[in-house]
Formats: structure tokens, sequence, C-alpha cells
């Protein structure tokens, strides 16, 4: 299991640090877009493990919209701060597009209004509405939406590819240094209820790998050590819970894996588990409390 956990990672960790580090934002948007949509089918098949169908058509066109205004946004804002990193008529779609939906939140909204017209015209049995717009509103908040603050942050300013790969190492790292500290020394359970195999000692070192990534990257940043560090801590900390909260609905559901897409790792939601709360902790410790101008 564990070569088959090396070689899938040697393979994806060097084209997803080159489309963080050189690709546009757009680019990454797209990638994000492909990520979101295989992680949010797999979240739907464990909802349907336990007889909650999803309404899967409308819940990924508004994840992808989602996703378009994120990106939209990070166009917006980077022409207010004096950038020209976007075509003309990219510019001139972003304006007129924001009178419709200036906002991320305003594409939830949406999603709302059409699952309430599905919910009342639907043709299934009126048993599996509420289940069907569970599953279909969970999916969307818990998957699509916080994973959607990758575009934002690749897209805040010269520094936003550095941070959001920043977030993404933090998550490598203390994932790598949990797993083979947790089966070398691992010796007082963290949630058995939720992850058997998850202890005190995976965690503790965890975090310590996260905070050892800060360090390294105060070498190549501007960013100052303190704030990084404290990046570090909360986005590991978010990731955490992450992977807890990916293993609860595993286990509701009475499934190992959310998938099999990824040899070693299991499905994508099981390998971006964590990320889905740490790239959105790390954004907003990045906008509201370092505030950076460009």
């Amino acid at each position: 299991m564990t070569w088959k956990r090396v070689v899938t990672a040697a393979v994806l960790i060097p084209f997803v640090v080159g489309l963080v580090l050189w690709g546009s934002t757009a680019i990454l948007a797209l990638g994000v877009a492909l990520v979101v949509m295989l992680a949010m089918f797999e979240y739907f098949a464990l909802g349907e493990a336990i007889g909650h169908r999803a309404y899967r058509f409308w819940t990924a066109t508004c994840a992808l919209l989602i996703i378009y205004l994120q990106w939209l946004t990070t166009v917006i804002n980077w022409t207010k701060m004096g950038g020209f990193a976007y075509a003309q008529w990219e510019l001139r779609l972003g304006v007129y597009l924001t009178r419709l939906f200036p906002r991320a939140e305003d594409g939830i909204f949406l999603f709302v209004l059409g699952i309430a017209v599905i919910t009342l015209f639907t043709r299934r049995t009126l048993v599996e509405a509420l289940p069907s717009a569970g599953i279909s509103s969970s999916g969307l908040i818990l998957v699509a939406f916080p994973l959607s603050y990758a575009v934002r942050l690749h897209g805040a300013g010269t520094q936003g590819p550095s941070m959001l790969l920043f977030a993404m190492v933090i998550i490598w790292v203390g994932d790598t240094a949990a797993y083979f500290v947790g089966r070398s020394f691992g010796k007082y359970k963290l949630a058995p209820q939720l992850s058997p195999k998850k202890t005190w000692e995976g965690t503790v070192a965890s975090f310590l790998g996260s905070l050892i990534v800060a360090v390294v990257f105060a070498r190549f940043v501007t960013v100052p050590l303190k704030h990084l560090l404290a990046m570090a801590a909360v986005g590991n900390v978010a990731g955490q819970l992450g992977d807890l909260l990916e293993s609860a609905y595993k286990r509701s559901a009475g499934i190992k894996d959310s998938g099999s897409l990824l040899p070693g790792h299991g499905g994508v939601l099981d390998r971006i588990d964590a990320l889905i709360l740490a790239i959105p902790v790390v954004w907003y410790y990045w906008i509201v409390i370092y505030a950076p101008t460009s």
C-alpha cells in the first residue's frame, strides 16, 4: 500500500505544483472545477449508499458557477489593484456579469432557489424530497464551496500562487508526518469512532510538520515568519478537522474509501479532504489578518 501512495504522489505532486506556480488563475480554476466534480460525485455516492439521491445535475451546475464567480472576483480585484494580467474581453465580460452574480454567495442563493423549484416539481416521491435536497446542499456547501477558495487564494495578488502552494504543502507534509509517525509510534487513539488508525502522536507530528513548512517557506516568500507560522497552525488544525469530517461521512455510509481513482489513496475526496477546510482558512487569514496590499 505504501509504494502505491508514493508512486501516486510522485506523479500528481509535480503536476499540481506546476499548475499552481506557473498556470494562470483561469487555468487553475478549470483544474479546481475538475477536482470539485470528481470529489462531489464521490460524496454523492456516499449519500446513495444510505439511500439519499442527490440532484446531481443542478448541484454540479451551481458548483461550476461558484468556481467561475470566484475566478471572476479575482479578475475584478486584480484590476482594481492595477494588474493587467487579463485580456480586455475578460474584463468587459467580468464587469457585465458581476451585475448579475457579483459574488460566489449569489451562486449559493441561486442553488437554493433551484432546489426549491426541483423539490416542488420533481417526479421523485415526496419521501425522497428532503434527503435529496439535504445531500445536494451538503455536497455544495461542504465540498464545492470551500474548495472554490483555491481560486480566490491563487488570484490574491502576486503572492497568491505561492500562498496556495503553501496551503497545500502544509497539508501534504502534515499528512505524511502523521502517517509515518502514527504507524511507528502511535498509541493513543484520536477519534476511534471515526478513524481507528488516527492517533494523538500522528496529530502532533502533523502539526509540527506544518510549522516546519512555514519555516522553510519563509526563505522564499516575503511574508513574515510569524504570519506563516500562524497560517500553518490554523491551516493544519482545519485540515485535520476536514480529514475527520470526511471519515465521519464514510463511517455513516459504511464505506472505507470514497473511491478508487487514486491508487494507495482511495478516491479524490480521500486525498483532498483536509484541503477542503485548510485552503479557505488560510485564505481568510491571508485577507483578514495579514491583509497584503498586493
